[in-house]
């Protein structure tokens, strides 16, 4: 069955009269600026309302890991809610949130086997903080808080993820926020050249960095340390070799938690179930959304250690916490479908045997002016634009917002790409397709950004 809509330029006025888009400047659109209406999504593309087709070269918001258009997904869904729509996850439990539950830990890391649902990324981002201060308090270390994080890193919009994101220009508009957050450097090699070639010293001195800042602090007012496998904001920063075994020893040696924010990271977009097994390092938790249904509903989830429920396990204590949809029967029936889908597929083995050809046919784009660098690892790339390739001088902030939001972002989009040119930090051209892309939707990608780029270049 095909779902019927008002004509596009219905859709547009009702639009802009009544929707309150995300992370968006209502004052860019207008009668001579419409709003992009997506429709409808087949593969890994997306049509407008106009029936003009784009490459989803961003799997929604790094969330549509097997495409558009899987019916059976959908299927599942409706079988699901025709069976229980819904019974909340409050002292009861049911049959998909249950399986699926197993179905996580068993893939987790380690003794990661307790799995706390959620409706999204940021609810497991803030369930993981509250975790970690009541379990200091339950095995007296009440002092134990605070959170340190990295510059330039996004955790997530509610008042306690955003207070752990090194983000200030997300967080002043909203503040105060939840104090006892912290930064550190993050992993971005490419702007810290006294290292020179030498990845494993750079990786060195940034864990080092986190150590440093627990003592400044007070190791006794610590409670947990969150990071990325991959950083996204900024534009993708890979860990350097040997960063997160020291991060792993700092921790251990302060007792201080480690929790690896892979929201974005999880569930194949760096070729793993999880980052952490991608990296070789043991998190005490783990936070994940985003593609653990690829988008056919939403589901989030915080998965902690053995150590970490202990505690909970004891008569009259609770952790008292909770979302209305998290672990929703409809949402974990499509998440166990989707993780079906990706044994059957090999979806993960995929992006392991193409993402060397994805980020060669990336780096073709380094002859231009305009590119900085390239970096990035699976299905997850960021592209940085300088002003100058020789010194990598950057943009200043007016030049940046002038470049990405006055010229590229609808440019990109125009030719056929849908991905995000970014600020948050450098100026960066972001990718993370769905993970059933190959060569020919590479080549669309890279084809689409040299136009687009050579073009930014010359205005410049």
């Amino acid at each position: 069955m095909t779902l019927q809509y008002r004509d596009s330029e219905t859709l547009q006025k009702s639009a802009q009269g009544h929707l309150w888009p995300h992370f968006t400047q209502l004052g860019d659109y207008g009668p001579d600026a419409p709003m992009p209406v997506i429709v409808r999504g087949e593969g890994a593309y997306v049509y407008d309302a106009n029936g003009k087709r784009y490459l989803d070269g961003l799997a929604g918001l790094f969330v549509n890991q097997l495409g558009h258009g899987r019916t059976e997904l959908a299927e599942v869904a409706a079988k699901q809610a025709n069976e229980l729509a819904y019974f909340p996850l409050w002292s009861y439990a049911h049959p998909t949130a249950i399986e699926l539950s197993e179905r996580v830990a068993s893939a987790a890391p380690g003794d990661l086997n307790r799995v706390f649902f959620t409706s999204g990324g940021g609810e497991a981002v803030e369930t993981a903080w509250k975790l970690a201060k009541q379990y200091f308090k339950l095995t007296g270390k009440p002092g134990k808080h605070k959170v340190i994080s990295r510059a330039v890193a996004y955790h997530g919009t509610t008042q306690g993820a955003l207070s752990i994101t090194g983000l200030p220009g997300l967080k002043a508009p909203f503040e105060p926020l939840v104090p006892s957050t912290f930064r550190v450097p993050n992993t971005n090699i490419y702007r810290a050249p006294h290292f020179g070639d030498d990845p494993e010293a750079f990786g060195r001195w940034a864990a080092d960095q986190i150590g440093i800042a627990i003592e400044q602090e007070g190791p006794d007012t610590v409670a947990a340390v969150f990071l990325e496998p991959v950083q996204n904001a900024g534009g993708c920063f890979p860990p350097p070799p040997g960063y997160f075994q020291r991060v792993r020893e700092i921790c251990d040696e302060h007792d201080v938690l480690l929790v690896s924010d892979e929201v974005i990271c999880a569930f194949g977009r760096l070729g793993h179930t999880f980052g952490a097994e991608r990296y070789g390092y043991q998190p005490d938790m783990i936070t994940c959304a985003k593609g653990i249904t690829s988008g056919y509903a939403p589901l989030g989830a915080m998965i902690a250690s053995d150590r970490l429920v202990e505690p909970f396990l004891r008569t009259g204590v609770m952790f008292a916490h909770g979302y209305t949809f998290g672990g929703h029967p409809v949402s974990s029936a499509v998440a166990l479908a989707n993780l079906d889908i990706f044994e059957r597929e090999r979806v993960f083995e995929h992006v392991r045997e193409n993402e060397g050809a994805f980020r060669a046919t990336l780096e073709k784009l380094r002859d231009l002016p305009i590119v900085g660098d390239v970096r990035g690892d699976g299905f997850f790339y960021g592209i940085e634009l300088v002003k100058d390739k020789a010194t990598k001088e950057t943009f200043n902030a007016e030049e940046s917002d002038r470049l990405l939001r006055g010229f590229l972002s609808k440019a990109i989009f125009d030719a056929g790409l849908y991905c995000r040119a970014d600020d948050r930090g450098d100026p960066v051209v972001q990718l993370s397709p769905p993970l059933i892309c190959d060569q020919s939707h590479f080549n669309e990608m890279e084809s689409i950004l040299r136009e687009v780029l050579t073009e930014a270049w010359q205005r410049i």
